[in-house]
């Protein structure tokens, strides 16, 4: 898979040509959290990353929630988080991360590369964003690259976002992303900490611009465009 990074701007297009190398220069092994529901799949990786001696796996989390919480107690140099888990899911938990700790280095894992994912993955502070087929030895790099302080975005994703045509502004997108967990528009409203009118307007819009009927069916629209 050809790769793409991002040094100093949060625009998803600035790629570069080159896979990360090694930035990490130091003895001293990069402490990770690595958060994923799957538990076959979180246990393979922990051992993966390890083998180099370059790693070392402090914390393993199962959800969201329990990702923020290790963060905050284990304080790792680099979060890796799974985009789909449970309770909260690996956005929402990136942004809880950074709340508590601005200067995090954020890893985002996820199966589908869309534009909007990306966008609001950006949005939230997170430095480094790839699809879960990546080679272990990848994201190994990827690892030391945003621990280094700088972004690496999946290539793939990148030029998807350079073709983006989305017409949804940020908060529309958040609003539609929760609806599509089941939210209802008052939990939208807490989540988002917005007037439920507020949501309301929100996901009118949205509903107009996508050409839903609904706010269900405008968030199946979303996705479907990948927006979301």
């Amino acid at each position: 898979m050809t790769n793409a990074s991002n040094s100093a701007t949060n625009s998803p297009t600035h790629r570069l040509t080159n896979s990360p190398t090694n930035d990490v220069a130091s003895d001293t092994p990069i402490r990770v959290l690595l958060a994923d529901d799957e538990t076959l799949l979180r246990t393979a990786l922990v051992s993966l990353l390890s083998l180099s001696g370059r790693i070392e796996v402090v914390a393993q989390a199962a959800d969201g929630l329990e990702a923020v919480a290790l963060a905050a107690t284990r304080a790792p140099d680099v979060v890796v988080l799974d985009l789909e888990m449970p309770g909260i899911d690996g956005i929402e938990a990136a942004r809880r991360i950074l709340a508590a700790r601005p200067g995090q280095a954020v890893v985002l894992l996820t199966r589908h590369g869309r534009a909007g994912v990306l966008r609001m993955a950006l949005a939230a502070g997170v430095r480094g964003f790839l699809l879960k087929s990546v080679d272990p030895g990848e994201l190994e790099r990827v690892i030391l690259h945003v621990a280094a302080g700088k972004r690496w975005i999946d290539a793939e994703v990148s030029a998807a976002a350079m073709m983006d045509d989305c017409p949804l502004t940020e908060r529309e997108l958040d609003a539609l992303r929760l609806t599509t967990e089941g939210l209802s528009v008052r939990e939208i409203s807490a989540r988002l900490h917005l007037a439920s009118g507020t949501v309301r307007n929100y996901l009118s819009s949205a509903m107009q611009k996508t050409g839903g009927s609904s706010r269900h069916t405008a968030a199946r629209v979303a996705r479907e465009r990948g927006w979301l």
